[in-house]
């Protein structure tokens, strides 16, 4: 006698997208409201400033620079986070430029053979981070009003990503299909490697310039679609959640977690937010009655997870290239813990530092919002960044054949 499996998945997937559409007939003025709030956030904030940087990211890796990049960090990117050389373009970019800009090069990377899949998830896992500019401006300056808050952010946000980085380098080894190379063998001739790379992907690449810059605008085009389609779907979802009071009941689980860790709950619907949306989370928790180091605490947390409207922007993104999402999750949650962690360990010392020090500087320079100097920000980042990574790249370099060297005498 055969017995048929029950399809839970499919039944629950059902009716949650039936109440939901009852919903968004039910309550259509909240809907068409909470539409235009994501639409305005899109169209104001994210299209201009991410789309020049995926024009950019399709172009580099046409051209073979992206490739002549990865070489030359190959020494560094390997033994600390075992992915290849290239995954400083994608740690880079996603750093200056913020979410889902690391899962657009990752999945890039995987389609083009470039690196593996386990590879692609150890990359994925570390380098999906909130920009700068977010931290600084958006948050500290913006939603707290106090910029001494914005360097506590990043550092905590940044040192969790390196160690999530560090601990990924291990996930996957079993099954990983590439082998690492010792320091040595991959230093050997690193600059020769670096433009015979550089001609060889050019060469099978092979599109004129005309149209790869036609390919890369039009895919970039799409890419940008999807995510504004992601974060117009989850502004109508949140309010929708908040209408029928489903946001009480997770607030009190959230609550309960709060009151585990001895802090206030009046942070418990503004965590619920931030399960969703970044931004929604972190201006509900700035808004909150919490003591302030609570209140970074919780923020650093929610940065660090970026809610599940950007996971869904980096599924739809890399599933198609055949990445697990698994990884990405755990690494999530991970960042977040660690994120958090380190915002309250760190609170008081960076922002007595900060205090002392560089605040008319960073409350000048992160403080703008126009899109246009919201790109030369990210480029300078992205060059800046580029640069302290091949200069370490090469640190590594020269620390290897000094110890080679050494050991042959």
């Amino acid at each position: 006698m055969k017995f048929r499996t029950f399809p839970l998945g499919t039944y629950t997937g059902a009716l949650i997208s039936l109440l939901l559409t009852l919903a968004m007939i039910y309550y259509p003025k909240d809907v068409f409201d909470s539409a235009m709030i994501g639409l305005n956030l899109w169209w104001s904030v994210v299209f201009p400033s991410l789309l020049p940087f995926f024009i950019l990211s399709e172009i580099l890796m046409g051209i073979g620079i992206v490739h002549f990049i990865g070489v030359l960090l190959e020494p560094l990117m390997r033994p600390l986070f075992n992915v290849p050389g290239i995954g400083a373009f994608a740690l880079s970019l996603g750093l200056a430029s913020g979410y889902p800009m690391d899962a657009v090069i990752t999945s890039n990377f995987r389609k083009n053979n470039l690196c593996t899949a386990i590879e692609a998830e150890r990359l994925l896992s570390f380098t999906n981070t909130a920009d700068p500019l977010f931290m600084f401006g958006a948050v500290a300056v913006g939603m707290f009003g106090m910029p001494e808050l914005g360097a506590t952010l990043a550092i905590a946000h940044y040192g969790g990503s390196l160690l999530v980085g560090l601990l990924f380098r291990f996930h996957g080894t079993s099954r990983d299909e590439s082998q690492a190379l010792p320091l040595t063998t991959v230093s050997a001739r690193l600059f020769p490697r670096a433009l015979s790379a550089l001609v060889k992907a050019r060469r099978e690449d092979n599109r004129p310039f005309g149209k790869l810059l036609g390919d890369a605008v039009r895919e970039s085009m799409q890419t940008s679609l999807l995510i504004g389609g992601f974060i117009i779907l989850f502004s109508v979802f949140l309010r929708i959640l908040s209408t029928v009071g489903v946001t009480d009941c997770l607030a009190a689980l959230f609550g309960s977690l709060l009151l585990l860790l001895h802090f206030d709950i009046a942070s418990a619907h503004a965590l619920v937010s931030g399960l969703f949306e970044i931004d929604l989370g972190a201006l509900a928790v700035s808004e909150s009655s919490s003591p302030l180091i609570e209140k970074v605490t919780l923020v650093s947390a929610i940065i660090a997870w970026s809610g599940l409207s950007v996971h869904g922007q980096v599924a739809s993104i890399v599933m198609e290239a055949g990445i697990s999402m698994k990884p990405y999750m755990v690494a999530r949650l991970l960042h977040a813990i660690l994120a958090g962690l380190l915002s309250y360990i760190l609170f008081d010392p960076i922002r007595f530092a900060m205090e002392k020090t560089a605040i008319p500087v960073f409350q000048s320079y992160y403080t703008s919002f126009d899109w246009l100097a919201r790109i030369e920000h990210i480029a300078a980042i992205l060059l800046l960044l580029l640069t302290a990574l091949l200069t370490l790249s090469l640190i590594c370099v020269l620390t290897a054949k000094c110890y080679h060297n050494i050991k042959k005498q």
